[in-house]
């Protein structure tokens, strides 16, 4: 077995790992006990790298060779690796001579590593000529870059994670830490049990598991962020708790800032945001620090946040009020204090640092400064670089359905799921003349757009750099060969950039020299990265003392870390200097717009969008992990149970999601976690895996057709965090409930071919589950390996016999000796196939159309692997409870605990016998069950349960 130490490709906090492979196959995965992100530590996700690059995931989910489509009703078809890149070079040049630079577009990611990312950078803004080169960083970190920008003069975050363990108040604001950033929860855990008397303040419009270890949670409306911050920093001055020597020689424009302040007092402000006055005033003075002894030192403040600031339409004015509040109490630059935005993606930040966005250049240099283009020129050696800035994520889609834009190049990126207002963003892909997506899986939602089709490298494959939350520099490491014909991000614009060059500037040198055919990937990799660490030179970035071979000799690296330096600056500003042209921090007068969309009575609910636990983003890697289905296994959406009750909506009953621009179908669970008025759907679910056809007979398009495309006027992100919709009752009578258990090598596929049916249906999902234990040390742990697949669906109608022939077919129901029922005449129909062994036959696969009450049970006979011959042709009878006289079965229990499969009805089980206070039971659970004992993402959960469940009274 070979080790490799790596980065994890998930969220910003950029977790080291350490890969185990054994040929050219990774086997295992295991948090790196030396990177000062995560010290050994990884979370559900990370924990299962490895599942997401088994050989069998390869085969069936990977692209592993380069694709074209005759026409975009065509399959696509294999083409070599040359006659790809020469058609791209061929068609984009032919649309630049044609249109001009600005009639292309490139949009990328935030999970490319710096080195492509630099590559494609400089092909657009250095090659082509054009600034339209945008990032899915758009949506989820421009609001936060560009508020650090507004107040501090660069978008550099100023603290770190070691602030954590000396922060006396730790503020967090729009972030569910606890499920989208939880390695970094385990270390505010830690913090926290190192120093009880720290005061944690969470403000959330639902109550996370963040928010059940607040010492106070403001429950605030949504929208409300920056008024909250504003009515803080109000009381702050009433109270005279301002640092006013800090204000007077750092800052400028807390003078012009009075107005904005004046007009939010204290009692309007808790009314708007609907909390309590006294929790305001308490919130403000923890941040504060200021202590009942006015002697006592003032206390130090750690602010926490994320996208529940950055996607709004206020997204700049948010990131800058919080801002205020630490330069207003002095709470900056200085152990445990300080603002630090949580990065959404592995390397959002890398991408920011090479001025990968459509209004930035190299090392935060300003795209309107004419000195700074002209340095970009030089180390590129150009007469110049583009001054017009470019098209951001969303103003590209609409340019490319406008048809000012006719060619888009997408890498690592999958926009058919992730951009707001879906149906413009597949009205652009569709009138696109010439779409590449470079990417890593085959079956993403945007490869049905695509006219050419390249296979890109991927986790274990990849080497280069990461930039993570607090500006950390780590290497990525190779661990395997890429996959089938693969090649490297960097290497496909590479050479499809010297293509290029041979129509756009025949006969010059190259802008591209990185690579030679004696040249390593490493060495190539190196030498593009060496470009980029020269354009820090002087800059607030500047990392010309950092090599890889330091990198790899002393490990992970802060910026900045200037040549001659010994190490990289942990805290920014602890001088009192920033880099604005008077070396002051600024209060930037930004107007608050509050909701994009706010209810109405058309559409009375605020939909919010956010994480789950275990997945991430469009599920392209973690959706190959049935593991990960446990906790949240479908689609819903979450309502407060009064609500429900005044939609006449019951459990698990389908409702109609629709806001301004489209409807989905889904169904409805209730949730004590959000107020009365509002809703919640995971933005995970696009339309890979939440299906259907609306009445038109269009087909619907995942969460994301839902929400809108406004956005921040000056950071430009778009609003994805709220949406007004309605939601109402759907009359579908005829159900469909299908279900198998698949060979691991069988099971990937068969859900793709099963989710290319969804749009028969009005509603329908397609999803993966687990063994009820997927623990290595189960007994069973010999057994083949298998994944569960399931469809469900619903409709007006009973779908054709044909229909329902293919999905038995998928689901090996086709076969002699399934057990069959079927009433044409009443659109019911069920299928059974009994799989035999030693001790008894199971259940291995299940259809059930018309009557699906059944599914209660059922569900749990085949997932339990429970024995089938109480129950023989019973198996087939219809209603809600197994027949009279055999076992009930329960149906699948959710999934607590993904790492060691632990169910909440085990949990629930164990507490009802445990007897003692809240810790000690969490104790006693975690020593039976085990559960919690792995990565540690499941514990805030687990202490929510401990502490809704009585304790068992001791004997007397």
């Amino acid at each position: 077995m070979q080790e490799t130490k790596s980065t994890c490709p998930y969220c910003g906090v950029g977790c080291g790992v350490v890969i185990e492979s054994e040929g050219n196959a990774i086997t295992g995965v295991r948090g790196d006990p030396d990177h000062p992100a995560n010290f050994g530590r990884l979370c559900t996700k990370g924990a299962t790298l490895h599942l997401s690059a088994s050989p069998s995931v390869t085969r069936q989910m990977r692209l592993l060779q380069p694709l074209v489509r005759a026409t975009r009703t065509q399959a696509p078809a294999p083409i070599a690796w040359d006659s790809a890149l020469d058609l791209a070079a061929h068609r984009f040049a032919g649309t630049i001579a044609a249109h001009g630079p600005d009639a292309v577009g490139f949009y990328v990611s935030g999970q490319l590593l710096t080195e492509d990312y630099y590559v494609f950078n400089k092909l657009a803004k250095g090659l082509v000529g054009t600034n339209n080169i945008d990032t899915n960083s758009r949506l989820c970190m421009s609001s936060a870059a560009a508020g650090y920008k507004a107040t501090l003069g660069a978008d550099a975050p100023p603290a770190c994670y070691g602030d954590l363990q000396h922060a006396d108040c730790l503020f967090i604001i729009g972030s569910n830490t606890a499920w989208a950033h939880p390695v970094l929860f385990r270390r505010i855990e830690d913090a926290r049990a190192a120093r009880p008397d720290m005061k944690i303040i969470v403000v959330d419009p639902r109550r996370t598991d963040t928010a059940a270890c607040a010492d106070l949670f403001l429950q605030i409306r949504p929208g409300s962020d920056a008024v909250l911050m504003a009515g803080m920093l109000h009381l702050m001055q009433r109270q005279a708790w301002l640092d006013t020597d800090y204000i007077a020689a750092h800052t400028s424009g807390f003078a012009a800032l009075q107005p904005q302040l004046a007009a939010c007092t204290p009692e309007r402000v808790a009314r708007e945001c609907g909390i309590a006055l006294a929790d305001l005033v308490q919130a403000a003075r923890w941040f504060a620090g200021v202590a009942d002894d006015a002697t006592a030192p003032r206390g130090r403040t750690l602010s926490l946040y994320c996208q529940g600031l950055n996607q709004s339409s206020a997204g700049t004015a948010n990131n800058a009020a919080l801002v205020h509040l630490h330069l207003a109490t002095g709470q900056i630059g200085k152990p445990g204090a300080g603002p630090l935005s949580l990065t959404g993606q592995a390397n959002a930040m890398g991408g920011r640092e090479v001025g990968g966005m459509s209004n930035l250049l190299s090392a935060h240099r300003d795209m309107a400064n004419p000195q700074h283009r002209a340095e970009v020129a030089a180390l590129w050696g150009l007469r110049d670089v583009p001054a017009k800035p470019g098209k951001t994520a969303v103003e590209m889609f609409e340019a490319a359905a406008d048809g000012e834009i006719r060619a888009l190049w997408i890498a690592c990126t999958n926009p058919a799921q992730s951009l707001p207002h879906q149906s413009a963003v597949r009205r652009a892909l569709e009138r696109a003349e010439f779409v590449v997506l470079q990417e890593a899986f085959a079956h993403t939602a945007t490869a049905a757009y695509a006219d050419l089709l390249l296979p890109a490298s991927t986790w274990g494959e990849k080497t280069g750099t990461v930039t993570n939350s607090e500006r950390c520099i780590s290497r990525v490491r190779s661990a395997v060969p890429a996959a089938g014909e693969a090649r490297h991000d960097w290497q496909i614009a590479l050479q499809f950039a010297q293509r290029l060059e041979q129509h756009l500037r025949p006969g010059m040198p190259t802008l591209f020299p990185y690579a030679n055919h004696q040249a390593s990937a490493e060495a190539a990799t190196e030498a593009i990265w060496n470009e980029h660490r020269e354009s820090t030179r002087g800059r607030d970035l500047d990392i010309t003392g950092l090599s890889y071979a330091r990198l790899d000799a002393t490990g992970p690296q802060q910026w900045p870390l200037p040549e001659g330096a010994t190490h990289g600056r942990k805290r920014l500003y602890g001088d009192g200097i920033f880099p604005t042209p008077d070396g002051r921090a600024r209060f930037a007068v930004l107007a608050a717009q509050g909701l994009a969309e706010s209810p109405s009575l058309r559409y009375p609910f605020l939909l919010t969008t956010g994480r789950l636990r275990d997945q991430w983003h469009g599920m392209s890697r973690t959706g190959t992990v049935a593991r990960l289905s446990g906790h949240a296994g479908a689609p819903c959406v979450q309502m407060h149970a009064q609500d429900m009750a005044r939609q006449g909506l019951q459990e698990g009953a389908l409702a109609c999601v629709t806001s301004a621009r489209a409807s989905i179908v889904l169904p409805v669970a209730a949730c004590a976690e959000i107020a009365p008025g509002q809703a919640f759907i995971a933005m995970h679910w696009g339309s890979e895996w939440l299906g259907g056809q609306s009445a038109a007979g269009r087909a619907l398009a995942g969460v994301n057709a839902l929400t809108t495309q406004e956005r921040c006027p000056i950071s430009q992100q778009p609003a994805l965090k709220h949406t007004a919709v309605k939601i109402l009752k759907v009359d579908l009578p005829w159900q469909l409930c299908a279900m198998a258990w698949f060979p691991e090598d069988e099971a990937l596929r068969a859900r793709t071919a099963l989710a290319a049916l969804m749009d028969a249906f009005a509603f329908a999902s397609c999803t993966l589950f687990a063994a009820p234990s997927t623990s290595e040390t189960d007994a069973d742990a010999d057994a083949p390996a298998r994944t569960g697949v399931c469809l469900t669906a619903a409709g007006h109608y009973a779908a054709p016999d044909a229909l329902l022939e293919r999905i038995e077919a998928l689901l090996g129901l086709a076969s002699e000796g399934t057990l069959r029922y079927a009433d044409r005449r009443r659109g019911q129909r069920r299928a059974a196939r009994l799989v035999p062994s030693a001790a008894h036959n199971t259940l291995g696969a299940l259809l059930l159309a018309g009557d699906t009450l059944a599914q209660h049970w059922l569900t749990g006979v085949l997932q339990n692997d429970l024995p089938t011959t109480p129950y023989g042709r019973m198996l087939l009878a219809p209603g809600a409870k197994p027949p009279r006289g055999t076992l009930g079965a329960a149906a699948g229990a959710r999934q607590v605990c993904s790492c060691l499969g632990v169910s909440e009805g085990a949990i629930a089980d164990a507490l009802s016998r445990l007897a003692g206070d809240a810790a000690a039971r969490l104790s006693a659970l975690q020593a039976q069950l085990r559960c919690g004992t792995q990565c540690g993402s499941c514990v805030p959960e687990l202490r929510r349960l401990v502490q809704g469940t009585p304790a068992q009274a001791r004997p007397a």
